[in-house]
């Protein structure tokens, strides 16, 4: 998250999980019981500004010395769900992907390799000492992957324009709903077309969301996206909608339905991502 940070935030969509505390063993029950009692807990926006100030220093600092002690605070059907942020361990996840999207001249001026080369030889470290770790939260710049949208149906969408604040578009869902989706997506992506990038994702996906308490909120927020899109780009956004007409559409054996409803939804997130290079 704070490599990601130098230079593709704040454009980035999140997908998080929230578990209920009975999810947690202790002491971190009772710590986070304790930190969702606060008045006031972080918004995404607090996280954000964290990150950006690590890499204000000379050299940056890509991954923060101390794991966060913050999370993200929800409350479903009276249960108190916490998101923790782990802003260390996606430090070094996302150090990992930089790698992949940069040029090589560019990551170094942003992240010298002796600082990336010790970032990496401490997760290195770590993962040894904690090798079931995983994050509650995926990050995903200039896009939201279209993977994402099986978890969701276009009821769950909850969009509010901008005001005094910036708009803000997200879906939330129950875990057992996001993975009865994506299990019966896939199952009609097995059955009517090759393995492909979308049927690999969803994989993925899924995997992740078994790593959760079946009790969890699944929550898919559009974040610093808002910020690149219009207001109507964002009002008449109905991704999930897309691509749950399309995975539809296959199961009855019409492609030509699937393509187009398909079609919609690449071509939308096409137009954001060629925002990043635009002048």
């Amino acid at each position: 998250m704070p490599a990601l940070s130098s230079v593709l935030v704040p454009y980035a969509a999140y997908l998080r999980v929230y578990e209920p505390l009975a999810a947690f063993p202790e002491p971190e029950r009772s710590h986070w019981a304790r930190y969702a009692r606060r008045e006031r807990t972080p918004t995404a926006q607090d996280e954000l500004r964290r990150s950006l100030a690590d890499l204000l220093p000379t050299p940056p600092v890509p991954v923060p010395v101390h794991e966060s002690g913050d999370a993200f605070v929800t409350e479903v059907d009276g249960v108190v769900c916490v998101c923790p942020w782990r802003t260390r361990l996606r430090g070094w996840l996302a150090l990992e992907e930089l790698a992949e999207q940069l040029p090589a001249p560019l990551l170094d001026a942003v992240l010298p390799p002796v600082v990336r080369g010790q970032a990496a030889a401490d997760y290195e470290q770590w993962r040894e000492r904690n090798p079931d770790a995983r994050p509650w939260i995926r990050t995903a710049v200039w896009q939201v992957p279209v993977r994402w949208f099986a978890l969701f149906s276009d009821d769950e969408r909850q969009y509010e324009p901008a005001g005094p604040a910036a708009a803000v578009l997200r879906y939330r869902t129950p875990m057992v709903e996001a993975r009865r989706r994506v299990a019966r997506a896939l199952k009609t992506l097995r059955e009517t077309i090759d393995e492909g990038l979308l049927t690999e994702g969803l994989v993925d996906v899924g995997r992740w969301l078994e790593e959760f308490h079946p009790r969890s909120l699944v929550e898919l927020d559009y974040g610093g996206l808002v910020h690149a899109l219009t207001g109507p780009q964002l009002s008449q956004d109905r991704s999930a909608a897309d691509l749950a007409e399309g995975i539809a559409a296959l199961r009855a054996g019409d492609g030509e339905g699937a393509g187009e409803a398909y079609a919609r939804l690449v071509d939308r997130w096409r137009a954001v991502r060629d925002l990043q290079f635009a002048n």
